[in-house]
């Protein structure tokens, strides 16, 4: 797997706790610039206090608490009230102990921020009672004593938001309590609520009377006659409501003296109950997104007037706001707007606190809806994204209100996803947000001191930059710096999606190189040893960035010089996410894929517990942990000392019950199991090995693959396993010869018939006939015959495959002629380029000079064939091939093939090249290599 994609927020069990890193200034934060000598010698404790007050109220919580640390002077100054009004601990770990040690800087604290249900029962230690807003993320466990608490702790409280996920053991009681407790309530949103009485409304209509907003989202069912007494109410949300009786409800609703907005998105609403709450005197819009019963009538347009508004998917969502800013404001003062100006319209207008009140109200349900719209992703709103819901989304992104800004950019990481499991993006979709100016909103809003926007924005990066227009875009802009930096953060939630964006952008192979100059590798690496253990999430993504940068050549000798080998080598130990064991282990893989052109398929070896390790995860439970693990020791199998280490941690053994057990696996782990095989069984004893453990019969059953890749690769191990007289009769009694000879006449692969022909030329040289013929003598002439008919076959086929390379004329010419280019011809006719990419010993090349010397013509073609092959010059191991050929004096052999009377032409052409591949590269020369 090359990339991720994320749709819906994780929540993160264990957090960090506060630690510093950088600093940041009007929003944006930037990187320090290196000072010199002497600007170190500043004292920074002699800045006026409300110099340095200042500077404290920029940092974000994490730096202000690290910064606070370094003297007495800063401590106090860190501790004065006016840096303590609003805190968001969202990103930390906020148990009991942590609310704690905060208490004494929370005496004036207003506002807070927190997420999970640890942190909800943590709260009351922080001894905040005059606290005005509490807004809660991810408490589905949140329980009705813990909220009875929370409210009876903060009797000041304003502002109370839960959500957005659902909230199902909160019940009608403790909503009660919250009306008891909080009498100065103004706001109240709850999410997932399973039912919510009357009883429990009528008591917050009693007993808070400045309320004028309540949001009841995704809620089951909700007492809507109740509601309709709430007379204070401006603001009414109920999208996502399932249960409730919209006639009843719209009559009564429809005379709520000071109700201006509603929202019913994502609800069955009716026509008739639209008509009649919009007949509402004090009512301005209503926000109807996704109610099938309207988008079907597509009637939205009729009510688009200054004195009313209706918003659904088939009407222009931006122009109806506009409209309805425009019947807020007195007609002198209505402003100039674009497309993207409208969020800031409330700040054109002075004065306009009844502009500013519903516009907040308005981001706020749009962009609820709209990521919520995204994550259901209902069929046939390709039209609306496309055409306004990207754009809405960029312009909430601008909005002044921290909570919208991240939903939006939530929304625009999931609205672009249409398959999560594939990481699929939609290009139109992902089109739109680019050409809206999406990419520099969303680098911008990277770039902010706040954490949370900074890990909202980097997820909608990544997941935009699955598509490679946009992960170019995202380069230009200077995203990979961004990112970078990001990956750097000391807060998980946001190293975590930077890491995400940084291996979406590694698939590129043009970003590669430009994620190392900016220090890519590196961070990556340091994740990986700052959250070693319950941080799956940022396991996973670093060590899957790392993978694709390791592909490329230059970046896998920065993972190896940034401490990569022994970073993955420790996940694919340790770790027991699948996740990340399947990215470590193909990260692995592909350290070891560069063969000669640098050390790390040695060094990987070499680790202590690595090739232990990838061994055990053949045995995973996880398809993609097995084929991972098993692509990497295929690749470690081409290094001598790899290959008897991993035969020696039992890796035979595994690789063997891998094969048989992975005829119903994916191709990429059945080639990958075949492919590992193959390289040990380069190792006579390994092969000897691998046949005593029953892998002959597995590898018959991949070499029947139709895959390509999957037979090729099977075919190469049996080839290998055939050089061995004993597994050449196992391939015998397994029914290897048909599965064989099929491959050699039948597949498309030149490299697949090709190691066909040679396992075959192996299995009938004549060395197998000794053992075969063992037993009695009834069952030595029984499997004599049956031996003969398999020989018969064998070289019927490996004839028929050389001939497929015969061409009479070009033959004829170079056996007349004694010109090189006639050669060069016939080797470029029959060349296989894949060929000159395997490596014989000594014993092989032997065994094929012993080969030109048998009585079969077909096998004396077949032997000049593969080392024609095996010694054209400018292949891989030509010249180690050449060496050996020269060692053996094959040379005198080869002028006697060559010059045979009984042998057939293209036997003697092919003779004749293989002795002047060898002048090509002579004794002394070889010698030297």
């Amino acid at each position: 797997m090359s990339r991720r994609v994320r749709r819906k927020p994780v929540i993160v069990e264990e957090k960090e706790k506060i630690i510093v890193q950088g600093s940041c200034a009007n929003g944006v934060c930037e990187e320090t610039p290196r000072s010199d000598t002497n600007s170190m010698n500043v004292d920074w404790t002699g800045l006026p206090d409300d110099t340095v007050i200042q500077v404290l109220s920029c940092l974000n919580y994490r730096d202000r608490a690290s910064l606070s640390s370094t003297c007495k002077t800063f401590r106090v100054l860190g501790s004065s009230p006016c840096l303590w009004t609003s805190l968001d601990l969202r990103a930390h770990k906020c148990d009991v102990e942590t609310a704690a040690s905060l208490a004494s800087r929370c005496s004036n604290l207003q506002r807070l921020r927190f997420r999970g249900s640890e942190a909800a029962n943590a709260v009351i230690f922080l001894q905040a009672r005059g606290l005005r807003e509490i807004s809660c993320d991810f408490c589905r466990d949140i329980s009705d004593a813990t909220l009875s608490v929370m409210a009876a702790r903060h009797e000041a409280l304003e502002s109370l938001q839960i959500g957005p996920d659902f909230c199902d053991k909160i019940t009608s009681d403790a909503i009660q309590k919250v009306a008891m407790c909080c009498p100065n309530l103004k706001r109240l949103r709850l999410s997932g609520v399973r039912d919510i009485d009357g009883e429990a409304i009528r008591s917050l209509v009693r007993n808070c009377k400045q309320l004028v907003e309540i949001g009841f989202v995704d809620c089951l069912r909700v007492d809507g006659s109740a509601l309709g007494d709430a007379v204070s109410v401006r603001f009414l949300s109920l999208s996502g409501l399932r249960h409730i009786n919209w006639s009843l409800a719209s009559q009564l609703w429809s005379k709520l003296p000071n109700l201006v907005g509603l929202d019913v998105s994502r609800t069955d609403i009716s026509l008739s109950a639209i008509s009649r709450l919009l007949s509402s005197q004090s009512l301005k819009v209503v926000c109807a997104l996704n109610c099938s019963v309207l988008e079907e009538a597509a009637s939205g347009a009729a009510y688009d007037t200054k004195s009313k508004v209706l918003l659904t998917l088939s009407t222009y969502i931006l122009k109806g706001l506009s409209s309805l800013v425009s019947g807020l404001v007195q007609p002198d003062r209505v402003p100039q707007t674009d497309k993207k100006g409208l969020w800031n319209q409330r700040n054109q207008v002075a004065g306009g606190g009844n502009v500013k009140d519903v516009m907040d109200w308005m981001e706020w349900v749009l962009s609820h809806s709209l990521l919520r719209i995204a994550e259901n992703n209902p069929s046939g709103l390709d039209g609306f994204w496309v055409g306004q819901g990207a754009l809405l989304l960029l312009s909430l992104i601008e909005s002044l209100q921290e909570d919208v800004q991240e939903r939006a950019a939530t929304g625009l990481a999931t609205f672009v996803v249409i398959d999560d499991e594939n990481a699929t993006v939609d290009p139109r979709r992902a089109e739109a947000v680019m050409l809206g100016g999406g990419i520099r909103l969303l680098l911008n809003l990277a770039r902010s001191c706040r954490e949370g926007v900074q890990s909202e924005a980097a997820k909608a990066i990544a997941n935009l930059s699955v598509n490679a227009e946009v992960a170019k875009a995202v380069a230009m802009e200077g995203g990979i710096s961004i990112l970078a930096s990001l990956a750097r953060s000391p807060n998980r939630l946001v190293a975590e999606e930077a890491a995400g964006g940084l291996w979406n952008l590694s698939v590129g192979e043009e970003h590669k190189a430009a994620i190392a100059e900016a220090g890519g590798v590196k961070a990556l690496v340091d994740l990986i040893f700052k959250w070693p253990s319950g941080g799956d999430g940022v396991l996973e993504r670093a060590a899957g960035a790392l993978a694709n940068l390791a592909a490329d050549d230059k970046c896998s000798m920065e993972v190896a010089l940034a401490g990569g080998v022994h970073a993955l080598v420790m996940l694919a130990r340790s770790c027991k996410s699948e996740g990340v064991q399947e990215q470590a282990a193909r990260a692995l893989a592909n350290l070891a894929a560069h063969g000669d052109s640098n050390g790390n398929n040695a060094a990987v070896g070499q680790e202590a517990g690595a090739l232990e390790a990838l061994v055990l995860l053949t045995c995973s439970r996880h398809e993609g942990v097995r084929q991972e693990a098993a692509g990497a020791l295929w690749n470690l199998s081409f290094d001598d000392r790899n290959r008897e280490a991993i035969a020696a941690g039992g890796g035979v053994e595994a690789l063997v019950a891998l094969a048989q057990t992975c005829s119903n696996g994916s191709q990429g782990l059945q080639e990958r199991a075949a492919g590992a095989l193959w390289g040990l069984s380069v190792s006579e004893a390994n092969s000897i090995a691998i046949g005593r453990e029953g892998g002959v019969a597995p590898l018959i059953a991949l070499a029947r693959s139709d895959a390509e890749d999957v037979h090729e690769t099977a075919a190469g191990a049996l080839w290998n396993l055939a050089f061995n007289p004993g597994n050449a009769l196992r391939i015998v009694e397994e029914g290897g010869v048909p599965a064989l000879v099929h491959l050699c006449s039948s597949s498309v692969s030149k490299m697949a018939r090709f190691m066909s022909a040679l396992a075959l030329a192996y299995m009938f040289d004549g060395r197998m006939d000794e053992i075969g013929l063992t037993g009695s003598s009834t069952e030595g002439v029984s499997k004599a015959g049956s031996l003969d008919g398999a020989r018969r076959m064998a070289l019927k086929n490996i004839e028929a495959f050389i001939q497929t390379f015969f061409d009479q004329h070009l033959f004829a010419a170079a056996a007349a002629s004694s010109a090189p280019a006639s050669l060069t011809q016939v080797v470029e006719a029959v060349r296989i380029q894949e060929a000159g990419h395997l490596r014989c010993s000594g014993a092989e090349i032997g065994r094929f000079i012993s080969m030109l010397r048998n009585t079969s013509s077909i096998l004396r073609s077949c032997a000049a064939f593969a080392l024609l092959q095996f010694t054209i010059p400018g292949s891989r191991h030509a010249v180690h091939h050449a060496s050996l050929l020269h060692k053996a004096g094959a040379a005198r052999v080869l002028r006697a093939a060559a010059a045979s009377a009984t042998a057939p032409i293209e036997a003697k052409v092919f003779a004749r090249i293989v002795l002047r591949n060898l002048e090509h590269h002579p004794f002394e020369a070889c010698s030297l290599t």
